[in-house]
């Protein structure tokens, strides 16, 4: 048999493989090249990497690769999903170094600071809080105002206090004020449903379980929700007025000061729950989920009273006397400045 038919066959076959392996090169590119050296850049240039809401890790490291962020897409992909801290990437526009190592692209995209327009929502934070992030994030302060003017509150609330959900919101650069703060309304609606607050069983209006919450994420801490929330329920059982000092600080627009003079007390609002029985008109601020569901679920408890002795120390009582002697307690550690910040 001759050798030419061999030899012509095996050259196609070569040349059959060598195309196939150019084109790989082809389409994946730099893809294939080894990752960047992690170092640190005097003044690297950056680009924006615009991380939508639900977004895989495969399209996340796409884009770096085609932004010249990293080297290999695929390498990126693999740390991704080897880190849990990846699934922490929030949503929003990202500026991001070129040339960076994967590891270092994780990093930036993990750090809030480098989010465009971030605007981080606190648990417990006031509108007029909520309004100085807007103009902090670049906007400027008459859109900010004229945007909670015209905003549409969703029925069945009438207030916006509350409804605007603790979180970080990153908005695509050119998004007008109204349009940022609408997507921020239809995120605490969807929150508010999740909880519960819209729910017929309670024989409070969903306005008044937002209130509620609002009153638990003010006066306690992650672990003393459900007991806040069965002191405020039967403080309104029984037509005791809740005395909380959250109240008067949303009227005065005070934070940072745990004593609340008797003066302050004594101000006209139907906010300051000291002279006012009942809940207020509104929230005194937006809480958390986890207020919220406490709202909806009280610990069981016959307290009346509860005070944070020390910081770290809330405790509950139905007796008075207790609660007086706690009091004292309670002032003796504020003048050994045990609730001054280290």
């Amino acid at each position: 048999m001759s050798r030419r038919p061999i030899l012509r066959v095996v050259a196609a076959l070569l040349v059959s493989l060598l195309s196939i392996y150019a084109l790989s090169i082809f389409k994946s590119g730099p893809r294939a090249a080894a990752d960047f050296v992690c170092a640190t850049q005097s003044n690297p240039s950056t680009v924006s990497i615009d991380v939508a809401a639900g977004e895989t890790g495969s399209e996340i490291a796409r884009e770096l690769f085609d932004k010249e962020v990293v080297a290999s897409s695929e390498i990126f992909f693999r740390l991704a999903v080897a880190d849990p801290k990846a699934q922490l990437i929030a949503p929003g526009v990202h500026i991001i170094d070129t040339q960076i190592c994967a590891e270092q692209a994780l990093a930036q995209l993990l750090d809030s600071k480098r989010i465009a327009g971030l605007i981080a929502v606190s648990e417990g934070a006031w509108i007029s809080e909520i309004k100085k992030l807007f103009i902090k994030a670049g906007y400027p302060q008459a859109e900010v105002e004229a945007a909670f003017i015209d905003a549409a509150v969703p029925k069945p609330f009438t207030q916006l206090e509350g409804l605007l959900f603790p979180a970080q919101y990153s908005f695509a650069e050119g998004t007008k004020a109204e349009v940022a703060l609408k997507e921020m309304i239809t995120r605490g609606m969807s929150e508010a449903v999740k909880a519960g607050i819209l729910s017929e069983q309670s024989q409070y209006s969903p306005q008044q379980l937002l209130t509620i919450a609002s009153i638990i994420q003010a006066e306690g801490g992650d672990g003393d929700f459900t007991k806040v929330s069965r002191v405020v329920y039967n403080r309104l059982k029984i037509g005791m007025p809740l005395q909380m000092d959250s109240t008067v600080h949303f009227v005065m627009e005070s934070r940072g000061n745990i004593f609340l003079s008797t003066k302050s007390t004594l101000i006209k609002s139907p906010y300051n729950t000291y002279r006012k029985y009942g809940l207020p008109p509104g929230p005194i601020g937006n809480p958390g989920l986890g207020a919220m569901k406490a709202a909806l679920a009280p610990a069981p408890g016959d307290w009346l009273y509860f005070i944070t002795v020390a910081p770290q120390d809330t405790r509950f009582t139905s007796s008075l006397e207790e609660f007086n002697a706690w009091k004292v307690l309670y002032k003796k550690n504020l003048r050994a400045g045990k609730f001054e910040e280290k």
